[in-house]
């Protein structure tokens, strides 16, 4: 599998529920399992951040399986006409105008106008498609109108079906589902209707046939509803089944697949249609020539609400031309983003925190991960929202699996300022008392970290690497372990030899609260809390002898 490094993937805490409700009380804390992302389950946790929300109301992280999808509106992509959902179950998703694609390619169809021999531009109209040319003339259709072509295309159909079905007693029955359906609901809603009628006192004066027992049944029924306090049971008549054509009857017929072997033979497997294609009809045809235009698929715009407080994460506005959002609670405007870079440095080598007597390596970022080397890497987290943020982050010494390297966070505990507007960090950065602005200070700070005599910035434990104005940086070295293939041919499996690093990661802050809706409470600040687990992709390890 191929894959871009470095990476980061979040692990929804719905996943949690489950996995707490099969531990049983005093078997271990929950908070002190260490995420595994190389089990099964987190193959179906781990999201991007840009496919996860935030609930306001359950502070926490909600990923696809846990939202809830409502249908805002349903409209046609070709004409981008809203579609009333009434409408949308009678017309099988389908749009209703001019909107059709070829069954050859899918592609869009427009309405053209042949020539006609008198030179105007009145005549017949048919549906041409510009990527494969085909039209609907290789299947025989004209149409008499420029619009309503859907009406016109269903006409179409049900006439043929009636010159099928009218014909000669050796023909074979019309094999069209949507008029085979007609035929027997029109049938079956008879034989209801003359069983059981919802009402006998509105029944037509010609039904009152005192031979039938249908009619005896309604007017004993008159009589037993009125004086019997209990409601008579009586079984419902049977009822036949469809006897002809017309009622919807189809029989099979061995005679009538020899027309379609002799064309088979001497047109080709070529005049055959594909399974895409025959999926994409009604009828399922099986050559080209009996394939139909096919109506526009309808689209949706949907609404998320959380599954837990069925709060609204996502909500668009309800005109098909419009891309904005009412409300749109995603997760990456809540939690802080996370990137990972390698500290790249000047000078050959720099001595290890954890290690002095050993040297870290230079890394390559287009090459495998060296093992039994230490690595240092910056890891970098931006606060997004207005608040300042405490961040605490814990790591396992050994990261999970059959090769565990060893992975230690220099600065676990550190605070992030709040995302301002650049103007208001211009503005609050004014002139001091000294006549040296903000920026001033944060220059002459790093030229003094770096010293005068060129030294180079070296790693200290419990310390920051960089901070900015909504940003810090940490270090975090790693120590890759040695892979060795244990398969008789050398091969390792799928993705084994990728490193990658589970972090805990607890953001504290303090947000505003505001009073209450009858303006007694006042307002003032919450102490929030989310945590959350997150993967980070650092790379392939090499093995020794590549």
């Amino acid at each position: 599998m191929s894959l871009t490094f470095p990476y980061s993937y979040i692990s929804c805490p719905c996943t949690d529920i489950s996995c707490s409700e099969g531990v049983q009380d005093g078997e271990g804390d929950e908070d002190e399992r260490t995420f595994d992302p190389r089990s099964p389950r987190a193959n179906y946790s781990l999201y991007p951040p840009e496919h996860l929300f935030y609930c306001e109301d359950c502070h926490e992280i909600r990923c696809p399986r846990c939202t809830l999808e409502e249908i805002v509106c349903w409209y046609c992509p070709s004409c981008l006409f809203e579609v009333p959902s009434s409408m949308v179950k009678s017309e099988g998703n389908r749009c209703t105008r001019n909107c059709f694609n070829c069954p050859i390619c899918t592609a869009p169809l427009s309405v053209s106008a042949l020539e006609s021999e008198t030179g105007g531009t009145q005549g017949p109209w048919i549906l041409t498609c510009g990527y494969c040319n085909w039209t609907s003339l290789d299947i025989g259709i004209r149409f008499e109108k420029p619009n309503n072509i859907y009406g016109q295309l269903a006409k179409i159909k049900s006439g043929s079906t009636s010159q099928k079905s009218v014909g000669s007693s050796d023909a074979p029955p019309t094999t069209d589902p949507d008029a085979r359906f007609t035929s027997l609901k029109t049938f079956y809603t008879s034989q209801l209707s003359s069983s059981n009628p919802s009402n006998p006192l509105l029944s037509s004066p010609g039904d009152y046939s005192y031979s039938s027992p249908s009619s005896l049944a309604r007017i004993m029924s008159l009589y037993t509803s009125l004086n019997g306090t209990k409601k008579a049971s009586t079984k419902p008549l049977p009822m036949r089944e469809a006897l002809s054509v017309s009622e919807g009857l189809h029989i099979h017929d061995p005679l009538a697949e020899t027309s379609s072997i002799e064309k088979l033979r001497t047109q080709g497997w070529e005049s055959t249609t594909s399974p895409s294609q025959r999926g994409d009809q009604f009828h399922a045809p099986r050559f080209v020539d009996d394939v139909w235009p096919i109506p526009a698929l309808l689209r949706t715009k949907r609404s998320k609400r959380c599954r837990i407080c069925r709060h609204i994460l996502v909500k668009p506005e309800a005109k098909v031309l419009s891309t904005r959002f009412r409300i749109r609670l995603v997760a990456v405007n809540y939690i802080p983003h996370i990137s990972l870079k390698p500290l790249q440095s000047s000078s050959p080598t720099l001595p290890s925190t954890t290690n002095p007597s050993s040297n870290t390596a230079t890394i390559d970022p287009t090459k495998a991960l060296p093992p039994l080397r230490p690595l240092q890497f910056i890891l970098t987290l931006k606060n997004p929202m207005f608040d300042p943020v405490k961040i605490t982050l814990a790591t396992p010494s050994r990261t999970p699996g059959k090769w565990g390297s060893k992975v230690t966070i220099l600065c676990p505990q550190f605070e992030i300022g709040a995302s301002a507007d650049v103007w208001d960090e211009a503005l609050s950065g004014a002139q001091n008392k000294d006549g040296s602005s903000s920026r001033d200070k944060t220059t002459t700070a790093k030229k003094g970290e770096e010293g005068t005599e060129g030294k180079q910035k070296e790693a200290e434990a419990g310390k920051v690497w960089e901070r900015g104005r909504n940003w810090t940086s940490v270090v975090l070295e790693v120590v890759c372990a040695e892979i060795k293939a244990e398969n008789g041919d050398g091969q390792l499996a799928e993705d084994e030899d990728v490193l990658e690093i589970p972090v805990f990661v607890r953001v504290e802050y303090e947000a505003e609260v505001g009073g209450d809706e009858g303006g007694v409470g006042k307002e003032g600040t919450e102490r929030r809390e989310l945590a959350y687990w997150c993967v980070l992709g650092v790379g392939r390890i090499a093995r020794l002898g590549d």
